[in-house]
């Protein structure tokens, strides 16, 4: 199903270490970010999100409600040199989202749970067309001569 809206703005990307999240694993201190956010704004964001809302299962209204809580201006985007790729995080709604009255229309777990996993396949999708279609860096790790053979 497609989804038919317009793409949210670009996100500022934070100044902070990804080792922060619990959700990234990150080798190395070198961001990119000011990088990154220039290819964002040159059109990255726009295609990932175009080629998101092709195959998203995130319905209008759902989308509404991540828009409506700021959760596209909360994804973070780094470069993680070690494993030569953009790491992301993405946004989710907390667990105690009840309890939070968060969204007059956030009403069941179904929704909450669309809402989160739509946002990590919207990082994926960034984080895949930044890499495959404007990144043209190489990483800087060179692993050791001593590495096993496997």
């Amino acid at each position: 199903m497609e989804l038919d809206v317009e793409t949210p703005p670009v996100p500022e990307l934070p100044e902070l270490d990804a080792d922060a999240y619990d959700d990234v694993e990150v080798q190395g201190d070198e961001y990119r970010r000011e990088e990154i956010e220039e290819l964002l704004h040159e059109g990255a964001w726009a295609d990932a999100f175009e080629s998101w809302a092709a195959e998203t299962d995130l319905n209008t209204e759902a989308f509404d409600i991540a828009v409506d809580l700021g959760m596209f201006a909360e994804f973070d985007f780094f470069w993680d040199d070690f494993a030569d790729r953009v790491g992301y995080h993405a946004p989710g709604i907390p667990e105690d989202w009840r309890e939070r009255d968060l969204h007059p229309d956030l009403d069941s777990w179904e929704t909450v749970s669309g809402i989160n996993a739509s946002m990590a396949e919207f990082g994926e999708s960034v984080s895949r067309t930044l890499k495959e279609d404007y990144i043209d860096w190489e990483a800087d790790y060179e692993a050791p001569d001593d590495l096993p053979d496997f």
